[in-house]
């Protein structure tokens, strides 16, 4: 489902809303586990400031995560993202809360997945992403994968992308 170049700058340049799964997203999908069982997660300083330029760009940014996480709470909160759905396995569910709150049509959303639980969302949104370590049979619903592991700057490669889609420099908007 792969799409060329400026099939997807087409559809990045109507990007007015992006969702963010977590796990394998964000992270490198692991779980950190304390002797107490206090979990701790690794996310990337490089998608800390690509979230940072999406927000200065005025490109709403949402994570959807199907595990509740007080890490990612914390992470989300630093980050200042206003829309957050934790314990959400499905979805699709949170998905159309999101739409129907910010008013924004399937066109206008990217959505980035790595596992089966993104597949319902990636066949919604106008522009499917999965990063380069997401589960295979994910890939297919996708029409770009990053060239970034998730949890290591994707998030990053993918906001670069979009604003540069639509005629924002990244540098500019950083100074």
């Amino acid at each position: 489902m792969a799409k060329t170049k400026d099939q997807i700058q087409k559809l990045a340049k109507k990007v007015k809303l992006l969702i963010l799964d977590v796990d394998g997203v964000l992270t490198d999908n692991g779980l950190y586990l304390d002797d107490r069982g206090i979990e701790s997660k690794r996310f990337n300083v490089l998608d800390g400031v690509g979230i940072w330029l999406a927000h200065e760009a005025k490109i709403d940014v949402a994570l959807i995560s199907g595990r509740p996480s007080k890490a990612t709470r914390v992470r989300a909160s630093q980050l200042q993202i206003k829309y957050v759905y934790l314990g959400e396995l499905d979805k699709v569910r949170a998905y159309q809360k999101l739409k129907r709150r910010l008013k924004v049509k399937d066109d206008q959303i990217a959505y980035v997945g790595d596992d089966l639980v993104d597949v319902p969302v990636l066949k919604q949104v106008g522009l499917p992403i999965c990063v380069r370590n997401a589960d295979s049979r994910v890939k297919r619903f996708a029409k770009l994968i990053t060239k970034t592991k998730g949890g290591e700057g994707a998030v990053r490669e993918v906001v670069d992308m979009i604003l540069r889609a639509k005629g924002e420099n990244p540098l500019e908007l950083a100074l």
